[in-house]
């Protein structure tokens, strides 16, 4: 467990420019003090000990406004930034060296519907390693998110995300590969190519440029 915890008070060092000193770090940071509690309630989890597992994991979300359910796989490097509204469900896994924003939810598609035989089956998302998900975004359902994926904030997944891709909007839509997977960009909202969107509006741009020029060569004509 500790080894983990120094993974993530370097997570937070590399990835949050308001980050100090560890001491700091472990001291103000909610999304250190919550994974110092799922650790605990995990090892529980696994050895069926789990009303206790998920009553520290209540405590955990009532002292930090994060809920994270002691059956969900957490990888390494795992960073929460300002953290507060979080969820992430029972059947959620997480990569190494993920970053979550405020507001997130990786969640069932239908949670409150026949909730029965939805018991024991992979109802929540799976993040692989070095995915960004920006605040506010909604992933729902036992769907995927590749590799150094993208998703912009306040989006709602409800498909599986490709390796390096970069999606936004509501329901979520590809805009582009990443091709600086590697390269840490906050919110998710950095994209490598420019959007379908962005192209419409610059043609559009264009053309009205293209009629000013037109009326002004008419308007000279006739003066």
């Amino acid at each position: 467990m500790l080894n983990s915890v120094l993974k993530i008070i370097q997570a937070v060092k590399e990835r949050d420019p308001a980050s100090s000193s560890s001491f700091w770090v472990v001291l103000l940071y909610p999304s250190v003090h919550v994974m110092i509690f799922y650790y605990i309630s995990r090892f529980l989890w696994l050895r069926n000990i789990r009303s206790i597992a998920r009553l520290i994991m209540q405590i955990a979300r009532f002292l930090t406004g994060i809920e994270i359910h002691p059956g969900a796989k957490i990888g390494d490097g795992f960073f929460m930034d300002h953290a507060m509204g979080i969820v992430i469900g029972e059947t959620a896994e997480i990569g190494d060296n993920v970053t979550i924003y405020h507001g997130v939810t990786l969640g069932g598609i239908m949670p409150a519907f026949k909730s029965d035989e939805q018991r024991g089956i992979k109802r929540h998302p799976t993040l692989e390693d070095g995915v960004i998900i920006g605040s506010g975004a909604q992933i729902l359902g036992p769907i995927t998110i590749g590799a150094n994926a993208r998703v912009g904030a306040n989006s709602v997944v409800l498909k599986s995300v490709s390796k390096g891709m970069s999606v936004v909007g509501v329901p979520a839509h590809e805009v582009g590969k990443n091709k600086l997977s590697k390269d840490f960009q906050a919110y998710g909202t950095a994209f490598s190519e420019v959007s379908k969107i962005d192209k419409s509006i610059s043609r559009m741009d264009d053309e009205i440029n293209s009629l000013k020029e037109k009326i002004q060569r008419l308007e000279s004509k006739n003066k």
